[in-house]
């Protein structure tokens, strides 16, 4: 009796102890891995841009399935204080990835670049930084910001780009008084009358401004920083310098769990709003859905996605991108594009997304 079937035999025992069922492969013997010591799971805890909302619901439907555990990560969110507000907690080591935008990437690369996050799956293609006014305000174009009042929280992403805005609206920024506020406040300042114009993301501001009773359609006119010249990057994934370096297949993990769970967010957007609902019972269900489409629609939707795939970007747009936000914030140097974003962390351009226009 040879080797291999005492073992097989051996085995086939020990599964009828265990009242467990042992498969046997086309090539041989497979054993349960259940039967196994679970495998260590690497920690990755991660920042997000903004309070639990509708377009973060593939980080908790990937959390809910369990395909970052299957990628052997144990992945834990907090919600963040604004999209630039993410990139130094990670760079301080607080936390090894972040949500956040990747100007503020690129500024904190300019000045310390052994410290600066690296982004490896852009999500916000389609830049959605702007100002809004009331649509009766006289202000219609950048330059009638001179002499007004404009507010913001302070780690907005379109108040920190701002400087970088006025400089190619050609507005003098001197002339602009800025002042700050709880996030939650902007819009009740923009409608008393406290502000004459608010720094913010056009989605983020118009369902705040729906909480408020307000249409936005009707009540708000939105400048976008896009129509003036600035074609940026938004929001993107990264993790921090020595994480990348030290754990790859841990970040080349997140970002496939990452990507399948926004594939499948993306064809139904009510399992994605399911998982964010358990985190947050207390949200209203068709608004964060509506938010959702309307992140799709608004801030993922850029042209080249076609090409490039979500996640992706286009090496000449991205430098493009670092050359306006190094000039116009005077910065020390213009970081290179593979300094602030790494693709070879992406899945295969097959595997991504070509659109994101949702059911």
């Amino acid at each position: 009796m040879n080797f291999l079937l005492l073992l097989l035999r051996a085995c086939l025992r020990a599964s009828r102890r265990a009242g467990a069922a042992v498969a046997l492969g086309g090539s041989g013997l497979a054993m349960g891995l259940a039967a196994l010591p679970a495998a260590a799971q690497t920690p990755v805890k991660m920042v997000l841009n903004w309070k639990y909302e509708g377009a973060q619901s593939w980080f908790f439907l990937a959390q809910d399935k369990g395909y970052f555990k299957a990628e052997g990560l144990d992945v834990s969110f907090d919600q963040g204080e604004g999209s630039a507000a993410s990139v130094p907690k990670v760079a301080a080591g607080a936390y090894q990835a972040g949500f956040g935008d990747i100007n503020a990437l690129i500024d904190l690369a300019s000045k310390r670049p052994d410290n600066a996050p690296v982004g490896v799956f852009m999500l916000y293609n389609t830049p959605p930084f702007a100002l809004v006014v009331r649509a009766d305000s006289p202000i219609r174009v950048p330059a009638d910001l001179e002499g007004k009042t404009v507010g913001g929280p302070a780690n907005d992403g379109a108040l920190k780009l701002f400087p970088a805005f006025a400089r190619i609206a050609k507005v003098d920024a001197s002339k602009v008084t800025i002042t700050n506020m709880a996030p939650n406040l902007r819009e009740q300042m923009l409608s008393r009358g406290q502000i004459d114009a608010g720094f913010g993301y056009v989605t983020t501001v118009s369902f705040s401004a729906r909480g408020m009773g307000l249409d936005p359609a009707r009540d708000l006119r939105f400048i976008r920083y896009g129509d003036h010249g600035m074609d940026l990057y938004a929001n993107t994934i990264f993790f921090s310098r020595s994480f990348v370096k030290d754990n790859p297949k841990a970040v080349l993990g997140f970002v496939r769990a990452l990507n399948r769970a926004i594939k499948e967010v993306i064809a139904n957007p009510d399992a994605g709003i399911d998982a964010l609902m358990k985190r947050e019972p207390l949200l209203k269900r068709d608004v964060e859905k509506d938010k959702l489409l309307a992140t799709l629609k608004n801030d993922m939707s850029h042209p080249e996605i076609a090409r490039i795939g979500l996640g992706d970007v286009d090496d000449a747009r991205l430098r493009k991108n670092i050359e306006i936000v190094a000039e116009a914030n005077q910065l020390p140097r213009a970081p290179g594009v593979r300094e602030v974003f790494d693709r070879s962390f992406l899945p295969a351009r097959a595997e991504r997304l070509s659109a994101t226009t949702a059911p």
